[in-house]
């Protein structure tokens, strides 16, 4: 049973990575999508800043649409809506295309995610379930630091249509091994809609939804510039800035273990203090952003900090309504995503309207407005806290 387990995990792992890869692997190949079709940087980051869009859209409402179906009907489905969105990406004759096939397959993203989160935790025991939650979630990771890399690197070193490729050949493994290799998955009993709703009521969910748009806003409002950055400002050539995207996503790795070790020491403190951090990484951004060696540097430390910054989204809005788990992920999953919309929006006008360097200017804006959000609701729910922190420690 341990065996089936493990693989019924790593497939799910695979799927995430996929969709995810989708997502943001795109942020690697800016430049030459807005090159390939004759249009501005900002005009391409509409490719992020839609997708992210439509995720936060359906984050609340396709998984809980889709919560009575067959789970692996379900998966099959999103993954083959991806996989065929990806095909036509390949083929696109011009922009509006490669954006209507990349927007369609989004609205399905949470659905996947938030079954393959609730499916890992179904396949183990009550106290196994965290392991197995946080396994799918490197999958999130991995598809979030690794496809900009990957794909910076094989359209650099072949050609656009194969970094899409790229993204299709995954999904496809991710749908194939589901086919094959997962039983059927019908689900036993379905949660109300109004008890998982019910968290919407409470102040405290949306102190944590507001900050966590602004701090995610903040993160990739520069990250998803982060090689049009490279190019222009620090002038470096294309298989460097594969290079500095494989540092900024191996680096995202030891993120997530600082950010494992850091949640659980101090949560209140670490959210607090996330702001000021990444605030001094953009202070140095911007200062020695032209010269090589030490961006390699600011790069490694910046990915170290994107991925405590997600894990962190993913506590601020999960202890907020610990009671609707499934619901809860997918508010992380709008929120965050609403907060990439707007934070690509804004770097993309500040782009345009002042140029690349100050792209760090959006960042500062959204740091400051997440962390007013975070203190009031330290400030009016402290010692509700301490109190769940001490009582889910023990």
């Amino acid at each position: 049973m341990d065996k089936r387990n493990n693989l019924l995990i790593l497939i799910l792992t695979i799927g995430v990575f996929g969709i995810l890869n989708t997502e943001m692997g795109i942020v690697g190949i800016l430049p030459l999508i807005a090159d390939h079709f004759h249009i501005s940087i900002s005009k391409a980051g509409l490719l992020v800043s839609l997708f992210a869009l439509a995720v936060a859209i359906s984050g609340p409402t396709m998984p809980l649409l889709f919560s009575g179906i067959n789970r692996k009907k379900v998966m099959l489905l999103v993954l083959g809506v991806f996989v065929l969105g990806n095909i036509v990406s390949i083929f696109a004759s011009n922009f509006t295309i490669l954006l209507i096939a990349r927007v369609i397959p989004a609205f399905l993203h949470p659905v996947y995610v938030s079954i393959a989160l609730t499916a890992a935790a179904a396949s183990v025991s009550k106290e196994e379930a965290p392991k197995a939650t946080s396994k799918v979630f490197m999958g999130v990771t991995g598809g979030m630091v690794l496809g900009a890399p990957v794909s910076s690197f094989i359209a650099n070193t072949t050609s656009l249509e194969m970094a899409m490729l790229f993204f299709t050949i995954v999904n496809a493994i991710a749908f194939i091994a589901i086919l094959l290799f997962v039983p059927s998955m019908p689900v036993k009993e379905r949660l109300s809609y109004g008890s998982q709703l019910s968290v919407l009521k409470k102040p405290i969910t949306w102190l944590s939804i507001a900050a966590v748009i602004f701090i995610n806003a903040a993160m990739y409002g520069v990250s998803s510039y982060l090689a049009e950055y490279l190019e222009t400002i620090t002038n470096i050539p294309g298989k460097t800035i594969s290079l500095m995207l494989f540092i900024f996503g191996g680096a995202s790795i030891v993120g997530n273990i600082v950010a494992g070790k850091l949640l659980t020491q101090n949560a209140i403190k670490s959210v607090a203090s996330f702001p000021f951090v990444l605030g001094a990484v953009y202070i140095l951004l911007f200062l020695m952003g032209q010269f090589t060696i030490p961006m390699a540097l600011i790069v490694l430390i910046f990915g170290i900090v994107v991925a405590i910054g997600n894990n962190i989204s993913q506590y601020w809005i999960t202890s907020a309504a610990p009671e609707a788990p499934e619901f809860s992920n997918g508010l992380f999953l709008a929120s965050g995503n609403l907060g990439v919309t707007t934070g690509t929006s804004v770097g993309g006008l500040v782009i345009s309207g002042m140029g690349t360097q100050y792209v760090v200017l959006g960042g500062f804006l959204f740091l400051i407005l997440s962390l007013v959000f975070i203190l009031m609701r330290n400030y009016k729910y402290s010692p509700i806290n301490q109190f769940s922190r001490k009582s889910s420690a023990s």
